[in-house]
């Protein structure tokens, strides 16, 4: 019977059943030693376009704002073509609403940026709460097929204190 090693230093990695059938190729691993450079853009570094506010006249009159962008554009940091996507975002303000064309700016300001799919999700879900301060706030990032695979990266925020209302589900 082979070994079932996983050899964990070298530059190929095998599942234990790969190892005993030599059927399957090995995967390369992403370490320092492969000279795979996946650098993302630090925070610092992003230049994104500031989202401005404005304050919410009817305070305690619970509405749902919706936005659709169907041109999101960011950089892969793994092979630093870009990623294209539709962003759907829902929210309910609390005392200030974002203004529309910083959103706009906002968005587009992500085009240079190299950034995994899971984390400009949240990105976008940390600055939009961090400006408006919203009582509810949903962001889906739904990206177009890279090498066969559909993503779609979902992630919420539900501000303590507010109360969860049906005025923010899900529309198919």
């Amino acid at each position: 019977m082979a070994s079932k090693k996983i050899k964990i230093k070298s530059r190929a990695v095998r599942a234990p059943n790969a190892i005993a059938s030599n059927k399957f190729p090995p995967l390369r691993e992403v370490t320092p030693e492969t000279q795979l450079e996946i650098r993302s853009t630090p925070n610092e570094e992003m230049n994104l376009h500031p989202l401005d506010t404005f304050e919410y006249e009817y305070v305690g009159n619970r509405i749902e704002i919706e936005f659709t962008s169907s041109e999101f554009t960011a950089i892969c940091p793994f092979s630093d073509f870009p990623d294209f996507a539709t962003l759907r975002i829902r929210y309910a303000p609390n005392r200030r609403c974002v203004e529309l064309k910083s959103l706009k700016l906002y968005i587009n300001s992500f085009r240079e940026v190299k950034i995994f799919h899971e984390h400009v999700v949240n990105k976008i879900l940390e600055d939009f709460v961090a400006a408006c301060d919203p009582l509810e706030f949903h962001i889906e990032g739904d990206f177009n097929l890279r090498g066969n695979i559909k993503t779609v990266i979902r992630a919420s925020y539900h501000r303590e204190g507010s109360k969860k209302t049906p005025a923010l589900t899900r529309r198919n």
